[in-house]
């Protein structure tokens, strides 16, 4: 069985939270198509609708009406993030200025992952953030004035920089992050599409305070690259296959993972290239590929990580050994992705080896299957997913149904490729 035929993604998880987010603080109304349909996407919209920003969906085109510089009302509810860490970091900024009083709760998962690295930052702008023990959800913010930040990152994160960008649209003065090594830069490119004054130079990103509204937009979310990724390691491993992926974002912040898998020797080519309000949209050709073994370091980290599982699944059927390091950032996701890819893998009859920043991998070996701990982990479910196909014994996932968080139906279109 290969896997043949084209294939059209659901909008970038990444660019759709965004672009929910900044439309609201618009000049009238923004239509948005192909929107990511997951869970965390769909927690942005609900907070935003509890903060009074008014959005319908008129036949699969998402309208939201923006309510200009001051657009938020006191929610009647606590904002419930979920699982979307996205949905609460990029929130704390946008709200932070603004003069309402907002309690974050999330679920069981999120409220195990940090959030003072973003709203520490804020706080020096003048934010009144506190949290559970210091750190962690559930946490109070209320909003009052604040002023420009001069921040240098510790680490490159697209979340932080991005939420003390947007607290910057609100700040006297300009606001300025500094990044160690370049990260997603969707803000940036949707904030400069909607008329923010926003400079670009280099891994430094510079924000001045909005004087009008951002200008509403007409916008067609790309194919999530992330997404792809899946299909794209799919057709790598399972023999004879030959699949083209359709309308994918390929913004250069975003395919580290591409590069990545052009260096295993992966056969990929990229065509019918665009650009549309800032990003670029391609179509990828991806054929099965005899794949060999890679060294991923530390600098390469922050445009790969969502990925990194997938580069472990793939390490197990390449010559030779893969390692990679400076992956910290992994265990404090969904899960501990580390832990649990090594886990998974192993237990199918892979080499992996667990490493405190990463892992490595000898192969190739083949992969026994069965029984999966999705750890309620999206990115582990789809990887070990694709890892099925080329099993001895089919996946058996204890909760197949996380994969809604950020691709519904993503089992179901799997099944529709294989010829």
């Amino acid at each position: 069985m290969a896997l043949v035929g084209e294939i059209f993604l659901p909008g970038d998880k990444s660019i759709s939270h965004r672009a929910l987010m900044f439309t609201a603080l618009g000049d009238g109304i923004s239509r948005l198509e192909n929107l990511n349909p997951g869970a965390d996407v769909k927690t942005t919209l609900q907070a935003l609708q509890n903060l009074g920003i008014k959005i319908e969906d008129k036949h699969g085109v998402i309208h939201v009406q923006g309510g200009g510089l001051n657009p938020f009302n006191q929610p009647e509810h606590a904002m419930n993030c979920g699982n979307s860490g996205t949905t609460a970091r990029l929130m704390i900024g946008l709200l932070a200025a603004h003069p309402i009083h907002v309690q974050f709760t999330g679920d069981h998962s999120l409220s195990k992952r940090p959030m003072d690295r973003v709203f520490r930052p804020i706080q020096q702008m003048g934010a009144n953030v506190s949290a559970t023990n210091r750190k962690f959800l559930p946490l109070m913010l209320s909003g009052r004035e604040l002023w420009a930040l001069d921040y240098r990152l510790p680490y490159a994160s697209a979340q932080v920089k991005s939420a003390i960008l947007l607290a910057g649209l609100h700040a006297k003065g300009e606001t300025t992050v500094k990044s160690p090594a370049f990260s997603r830069d969707h803000t940036e490119q949707m904030l400069k599409a909607m008329g923010a004054k926003i400079k670009v130079k280099g891994r430094e990103a510079t924000v001045s305070q909005l004087k009008k509204p951002l200008k509403a937009i007409d916008f067609k979310v790309p194919g999530d690259f992330s997404a792809a990724a899946f299909f794209i390691a799919a057709a790598l491993l399972v023999p004879d296959s030959e699949l083209i992926i359709r309308d994918v974002g390929v913004n250069p912040t975003r395919i580290a993972f591409l590069h990545a898998v052009e260096e295993m020797g992966g056969d990929i080519t990229v065509a019918n290239k665009t650009v549309k309000n800032g990003e670029a949209i391609a179509d990828l050709r991806v054929c099965s590929s005899k794949l060999q073994g890679i060294h991923i370091y530390p600098e390469m980290i922050a445009n790969l990580i969502d990925e990194l599982p997938l580069i472990a699944l793939l390490a197990t059927q390449a010559e030779g050994e893969t390692v990679v390091s400076g992956a910290e950032e992994l265990r404090v996701k969904e899960s501990d992705r580390i832990a649990a890819m090594v886990s998974n893998l192993g237990n199918w009859g892979a080499k992996i080896f667990e490493r405190p920043d990463g892992f490595h991998v000898e192969g190739p070996t083949p992969l026994k299957g069965g029984d999966v701990q999705t750890f309620d982990d999206h990115r582990v479910a789809m990887s070990m997913g694709i890892g099925g196909l080329i099993s001895k014994l089919p996946a058996r996932f204890d909760n197949p149904e996380c994969v809604d968080i950020s691709h519904p139906g993503f089992f179901d279109e799997l099944r529709a490729l294989m010829d």
